[in-house]
Parts: structure tokens; sequence; C-alpha cells
């Protein structure tokens, strides 16, 4: 008998928490969960189709689907205003039982309603800081989410949302570890030039250090890049640095 509720038995294997573990980066992650969140929530005579859209601060925004016809509404909701960026302003779910009798949202609609999906579901994920995140979920069926449906998604999202959140946070130290790691590496190479600039001028390291900062002014060059330069010049080869992980 096919269990009407995985999402439940995917909680009590620690299903979601297998997702964030097992995937490479964020991207991968909200793929993998739009996939489940389709399997999970299409009806036996009705697929659903998921996609999840995260917008972060100076980021474009991110969105993973379970399907191409997804992805094509969820870039629709980013271009316009729209279902989703609704559900997540005000941070309640937005229902749109029948896509061809809707008159919110005009320039979404106009542009959606060509795509053949005709119900949509947009359930806002709760997440930290300026990020916002949203679960949309698209039938080609007029008033295929019912208020239970409604209530199983608003659940289900609140599950996603502790391992969304987990997913961002484990991505941001990702990429504080590897901004400080350029920063190093940046770091160093300019001190390799520095050297090089007070072994060839006789000079002290401040006066090498504007020498070089005065350069990379005048020929508008970032002061790493003329660095590797100078350092390429004089060992014949680019300079690479390491560092352990």
């Amino acid at each position: 008998m096919v269990n009407p509720h995985p999402e439940q038995e995917a909680l009590q294997n620690g299903y979601f928490l297998d997702l964030v573990l097992g995937s490479e980066d964020v991207e991968a992650f909200l793929t993998d969960l739009a996939i489940f969140s389709a399997e999970s929530l299409s009806h036996p005579d009705s697929p659903v189709f998921c996609g999840i859209t995260v917008l972060r601060k100076k980021r474009a925004a991110t969105v993973a689907t379970s399907h191409d016809r997804a992805r094509v509404m969820d870039d629709l909701q980013n271009d316009f205003d729209s279902p989703c960026r609704t559900a997540m302003d005000q941070m309640g779910s937005v229902l749109v039982p029948d896509l061809t009798r809707e008159y919110r949202w005009p320039e979404y609609v106009a542009a959606a309603s060509r795509q053949g999906l005709r119900c949509l579901l947009n359930v806002p994920l709760l997440v930290e800081g300026d990020t916002r995140a949203a679960l949309n979920l698209y039938s080609e069926h007029a008033n295929a989410f019912s208020e239970s449906h409604v209530e199983r998604a608003e659940v289900f999202a609140s599950h996603a949302s502790k391992s969304l959140r987990l997913a961002l946070k484990i991505a941001q130290l990702s990429d504080a570890r590897n901004d400080l790691a350029a920063a190093m590496q940046s770091r160093t190479v300019i001190d390799l030039a520095v050297g090089a600039i007070m072994a060839q001028n006789h000079c002290s390291q401040e006066e090498a250090f504007t020498i070089l900062r005065t350069a990379s002014s005048n020929r508008n060059i970032k002061l790493r890049h003329l660095a590797q330069s100078i350092i390429a010049a004089v060992s014949s080869g680019k300079v690479t640095t390491h560092f352990e992980e």
C-alpha cells in the first residue's frame, strides 16, 4: 500500500537531514528537495510540479525545480509581481485555484496562463536574516489544492524550512572559508611582490608597497593581479600558493 504521507516517514527516517548532508551545495539540495516535495505532495490522479525559490542578499535568485514546467513558472514568478513574492512578503500561503480566473498580479497571470498549469499554491519557507524563500506547487487542474492539501503543504514546508536553514548556514560557512583562503592567497602574492620590489629597488617594505599600490592605481589593475604579474616576471612562472584545508 502506498504511504499517503511519505513526508512523515521521511521525517522519522531523517531523510530531510540526509538531503542536506548528501548534497554538494545549496543548489543541489534544493533540487533534491523540490523532487521529493513533488513526489510527496502529488495526488494519485494529478501530478504536482514543484519549484523552490530562494532570494539571498546580493545574490541572484536561486531556483530549483522538479520539472522544466515548474522552472518556467518559477522564473516568471521572479520576473513579475507574483503569488510567490506575495507569499514571501506576507509570510503566508497564497492559493490560486484557477489561473484563468485570477485577476491579481496581471502581468504574471498573462505570462503564466500560457504554460498550461492552472492551479498554484505558494508556501513561504521560514529562513533567517534577509533571505526569503518559498515552496511553489503547480497543477494542470483547476482547484487541485483543497484546504487539506494546503494544510499538508504548510506542515511539509515547516519541516523543509529547518533543513533549508541548515543548508544555508553550511553554505555561508563554506563561502566564508573560501573568502578567507582567497584573501590569504592574495595577501601572500602581494607580500612576495613587495619583497621583489624591495630587492630590486633597495627600499623599505613601506616604500615598496607604495610603489606597488601607485602602479596598480595608475594602470587601473587590481593590486593582486599586478602582484602576480610581477612575481611571474621575476620567477618566469605563475605563482601558486597552498593552504591546508
